[in-house]
């Protein structure tokens, strides 16, 4: 097997100028190389390639270029998490009211197999699900300052505070597996289909998990697609093959579900945050245009113009 080794910071620079980067200034360079590890930085050349077999640098492309993509990434990706996490609580919270209401609020209670899907199919999916629960339960039930309080206090942890330590993960796949009638009860207060909630969690989830590890986001494809929306066809996205070439499984995917879950004026002020992080990156790129930088994200040229569709039009 081969074996890649260890370079040091000027080993590091030399390969660079080898792809025919240009390296303005080797002590600024270095110093970003040892703060943000190569590694990282170096997956972010892609957009600056000849191409897929010519893997050398576009003339001019400059470290510095390269570097803005990256903090570009950064940024967005830290302006999504924060929205990501403003729909992991509001789906938290609406969850265990709804299910608090009717089936209690002691996990003796909530947590009983009847509470959940009959689908012979789903019932080791529900077995294996309530294992992680009552595991968290038992693990949070002395560690974790809120849940400690109820046992303490109460001797029981109520699902509102169980969620808290539950992952998104968890509360999504806990979607899956409720009676029909609770999942419908809960999509509409989201205002969409409950088939429709149920693809969309597990690609929150996946997005969430992405940005709290800091992976590389723009250029991100989910394994699940979402289906065809209004905001396909009121944004007049093209087809290739009859199928929408933009927001299925990329970046702008998350934003159409983002539309539909978050409230109005947080979907408006992520859009102007988002749209402030693509102007600076714009200022910067000089080899490449903005739009390849869109394209690759999946965002047409008008994605701006899902700011203005009212939902309640809809």
């Amino acid at each position: 097997m081969k074996e890649k080794n260890f370079k040091n910071l000027d080993e590091q620079i030399e390969i660079f100028k080898q792809k025919g980067m240009t390296i303005n200034d080797e002590d600024y360079v270095k110093e970003i190389l040892l703060r943000e590890n190569y590694f990282f930085l170096n997956g972010y050349r892609h957009l600056f390639m000849n191409s897929a077999f010519d893997k050398t640098f576009k003339e001019g492309t400059t470290f510095e270029e390269m570097y803005s993509l990256f903090l570009f990434d950064r940024s967005f990706r830290n302006i999504l998490f924060k929205y990501l996490l403003v729909i992991e609580n509001n789906l938290k919270s609406i969850t265990s009211y709804q299910l608090s209401k009717k089936y209690g609020y002691k996990e003796s209670d909530y947590l009983k197999p009847k509470n959940f899907t009959r689908k012979p199919e789903k019932q080791a999916q529900l077995n294996d699900l309530l294992k992680k629960m009552k595991r968290q339960i038992r693990i949070n039930g002395s560690q974790h300052s809120a849940t400690l309080h109820y046992v303490s206090n109460y001797g029981y942890i109520p699902l509102w505070i169980l969620v808290k330590v539950l992952s998104f993960g968890i509360v999504s796949e806990m979607y899956s597996i409720l009676k029909t009638e609770d999942q419908k009860e809960i999509a509409d207060i989201y205002g969409i289909d409950s088939d429709v909630l149920m693809n969309y969690l597990p690609i929150l989830a996946n997005y969430r998990n992405l940005c709290a590890h800091e992976d590389i986001l723009y250029e991100n494809k989910t394994q699940k697609t979402i289906n065809d929306t209004v905001f396909h066809s009121l944004l007049k996205i093209p087809k290739e093959d009859d199928e929408y070439i933009y927001g299925k499984n990329d970046v702008f995917a998350l934003i159409i579900i983002l539309k539909q879950m978050l409230v109005e004026e947080d979907f408006k002020n992520m859009c102007i945050e988002l749209d402030n992080v693509i102007e600076t990156l714009n200022y910067n790129l000089k080899t490449i245009s903005i739009n390849k930088v869109l394209d690759k994200m999946g965002f047409p040229i008008n994605w701006e113009d899902i700011r203005k569709i009212e939902r309640s039009k809809l």
